[in-house]
């Protein structure tokens, strides 16, 4: 096959002769050959379509790491090549969001608006409103399990689940509340964001166990500044809002399954029966790669009910059980009362855990 000179191929593939060696330099797209003497590097034809792979999803904002990797399995499998890149968009668009979410907090905080002074007594700007939390949490071993490694609180701006998991789950899951707890007091105003992500490494620093498969934990949390709350989420634990009578899912599980389900491999349906629905991606298990929390702001109305759980309830608990719960309980005692028997009703195989807050106005 005849050769092509790095400017012949650098304009068929519309990749630049800089690029194409810092390609090669990273071992991303090696030249077919190198003169010993000159040290010019020459292509052939057959180069292009991983020429073109690479530069299409450089122009898409994939890292040069993942690049690699995506190109050879391209060249095994295209169709789960594919599937991969639309895994990672996903992902993308959901950190998108949630750097929208903070770009407004932060346009917000530095045009002068006032700084919150809590959610138990959130002012409504204008309005002469302030807006009050009550809030209930609890857990249950399980009718299975032979300790409970799930954790629950909720308190005046906090609430948080924890599902721990291995020989030390209990204690990785209690260790990751605590952390939270310690912010109530002392995180205010636009710093909420920076004080969680610091819980949440320092937790994770502390409790490292060896890594992926030792012990570790999975946490969701909700931490309310002025009119808004601040949600930090890793692993498979949930956070749903009653709003106006519809529910919705507010986190996004980090888990095998739910990244097939992004990539348009495996169906909701048919994720719920999978063999391998429990896998982690994220957690907090000592791992610096699997800790990275998403990170999110949100505003409160009032009339919100909030629901945190573990898995020991939404694996179990039918999703249109779990809505008429939050739609028809009168205070947030009530509604924990009645999922956690709901789960026990259903079999008890996990521990559960569910902390619920509602929002009201008071005048």
């Amino acid at each position: 096959m005849a050769e092509l000179t790095i400017g012949a191929f650098a304009r068929a593939s519309r990749l630049s002769p800089k690029a194409l060696r810092l390609y090669d330099e990273l071992g991303l797209l090696l030249p077919a050959r190198v003169d010993g003497t000159t040290g010019y590097r020459y292509y052939t034809g057959d180069q292009l379509d991983r020429a073109r792979l690479v530069a299409w999803l450089r122009r898409i904002g994939m890292p040069l790491a993942r690049i690699g990797e995506v190109c050879d399995l391209c060249e095994r499998d295209p169709r789960a090549a594919g599937r991969d890149i639309g895994a990672y968009w996903a992902r993308v668009e959901t950190e998108t969001a949630a750097r929208g979410d903070l770009v407004a907090f932060l346009v917000g905080q530095l045009s002068g608006l006032p700084a919150g002074e809590g959610v138990e007594e959130m002012s409504e700007m204008g309005k002469g409103k302030e807006t009050a939390m009550r809030y209930a949490a609890g857990s249950d071993r399980g009718l299975v399990r032979p300790v409970n490694q799930d954790t629950a609180y909720a308190g005046t701006r906090l609430l948080a689940v924890a599902d721990g998991f291995g020989d030390d789950g209990a204690r990785a899951s209690g260790a990751a509340v605590e952390a939270l707890v310690a912010l109530e007091e002392s995180v205010r105003g636009a710093d909420v964001l920076n004080g969680l992500a610091d819980a949440v490494d320092r937790v994770n620093r502390a409790g490292a166990t060896g890594g992926p498969g030792g012990s570790g934990t999975t946490l969701t949390a909700m931490l309310w500044t002025g009119s808004r709350l601040a949600l930090v989420h890793v692993g498979d634990t949930r956070a749903y809002l009653l709003r106006g009578g519809e529910v919705s899912r507010i986190t996004h599980d980090h888990t095998l399954v739910q990244s097939m389900i992004d990539a348009g491999s495996l169906t909701a349906e048919e994720g719920v029966s999978h063999p391998r629905r429990a896998l982690l991606l994220r957690a907090l298990d000592g791992s610096e790669d699997h800790a990275r929390p998403d990170l999110r702001l949100h505003d409160v109305q009032p009339g919100d009910r909030y629901l945190l759980c573990s898995d020991g309830l939404f694996t179990v608990v039918r999703p249109e059980d779990i809505r008429r719960v939050l739609r028809t309980a009168a205070e947030p005692e009530d509604a924990v009362r009645e999922l956690i028997a709901l789960a026990l009703a259903a079999g008890g195989s996990d521990n559960v855990a569910c902390a619920v807050a509602d929002a009201v106005t008071r005048v």
